[in-house]
């Protein structure tokens, strides 16, 4: 139920962003979902891609800083109050989301949040309990 992330450490200039998009581009690698976060000098870019190892391998070789993370990706209802209900469950459990990402394909069907949790196992185990659907990789990466 995890799905790899990748993240690229990216200075806070002009064009950088541009750059990693080109790069991966060139090399047909699919952007599923992404999330940029930055400081006065610096940016986190973290991204859901349909090849992990290929966009990692690629951005190496073009000199950027390159990690890869487990983040667990779920289907919450679009609508009032889908996300509240989750987060609940996990809020009774003692678990702390780090950060977060979200999107959605078609208004009033499904909204996929990433998520990283301060103990991804035990998060995983809480969802499940509370029926929460979890997506695969192969399944963020088909959307």
């Amino acid at each position: 139920m995890k799905v790899e992330q990748i993240s690229i450490f990216l200075e806070n200039k002009s064009g950088r962003l541009a750059e990693v998009t080109e790069v991966l581009a060139k090399a047909g690698i699919n952007i599923r979902a992404l999330s940029l976060a930055d400081t006065a000098d610096f940016g986190i870019l973290r991204l859901i891609v349909n090849d992990t190892e290929k966009a990692k391998a690629v951005l190496k070789e073009n000199a950027f800083t390159v990690g890869k993370t487990e983040v667990v990706a779920i289907a919450v209802p679009d609508r009032p109050g889908g996300l509240a209900g989750m987060l609940n469950a996990l809020k009774g459990e003692g678990i702390n989301v780090e950060y977060m990402y979200a999107f959605v394909q078609k208004s009033g069907e499904n909204a996929i949040i990433i998520f990283r949790f301060d103990d991804i196992e035990r998060a995983i185990t809480v969802l499940q309990k509370a029926g929460v659907r979890m997506l695969k990789g192969e399944e963020v990466h088909a959307l």
